[in-house]
């Protein structure tokens, strides 16, 4: 019942956000100051993805910092991974594929896990475990809104869709029932993080912000 309530609360943060920006941080030490300009600028979540070393130091950090932020921890392949997720204080857990095995470890940690998914069989594999809130993964490859719309109309569950999500599109993700939020790039995008740009990234971020208003 504790972990029911948790994605219930979990679900209704992601609906508020509409978007969670998908980062890659290289360096930790850039993780406060992107933090910063994402909260400042109207985004108070992020998806750190364990596709560098320095995301479990980096959620740490931001952690520390910004206590209210909604921090997930994304690109998460093994149940090490998750143990480093969780000891940093990420919210929730993201994997780009279904995996039953980091799936029952999540559960077993008592931590939301939002597996990434595309298709009916996965779907189905995914409630099976008693998951209602799914990653759409990638989304702009495996159908798009339309494959959303399809699954929306056969599968009581919740979507996030990422990969290939814009500024173009995520209002057409967006429009469908089962679409909570979406997982996306192009406000945080990788060389202006390298370079500390956090002006630019500011004036993205604001600009996603109010396409969404």
């Amino acid at each position: 019942m504790e972990q029911s309530l948790c994605i219930e609360a979990m679900n209704a943060r992601l609906s508020a956000l509409k978007v969670i920006p998908v980062i890659a941080i290289k360096d930790a030490d850039s993780a406060v100051p992107l933090a910063k300009t994402l909260f400042e600028n109207g985004m108070p979540s992020a998806e750190i993805t364990f596709r560098t070393d320095a995301a479990a130091e980096s959620i740490r950090r931001i952690r520390d910092e910004f206590p209210d932020m909604l921090i997930g921890a994304g690109t998460v392949l093994t149940s090490a991974q998750v143990d480093q997720a969780i000891e940093a204080g990420s919210d929730f857990i993201v994997s780009p594929g279904f995996n039953p095995t980091t799936v029952k470890y999540c559960q077993q940690r008592g931590i939301v896990i939002i597996p990434g998914v595309n298709s009916p069989s996965l779907v189905e594999a995914a409630m099976e475990m008693g998951l209602k809130t799914l990653k759409f993964f990638p989304a702009s490859v495996s159908g798009g809104p339309a494959m959303l719309k399809a699954l929306n109309a056969v599968y009581p569950v919740s979507f996030m869709p990422t990969g290939g999500v814009s500024q173009d599109n995520i209002s057409e993700y967006l429009s469908i029932p089962s679409v909570l939020a979406c997982g996306g790039t192009w406000m945080v995008p990788a060389d202006l993080i390298d370079a500390k740009n956090w002006d630019e990234i500011g004036r993205l971020v604001r600009e996603a912000v109010a396409a969404l208003a």
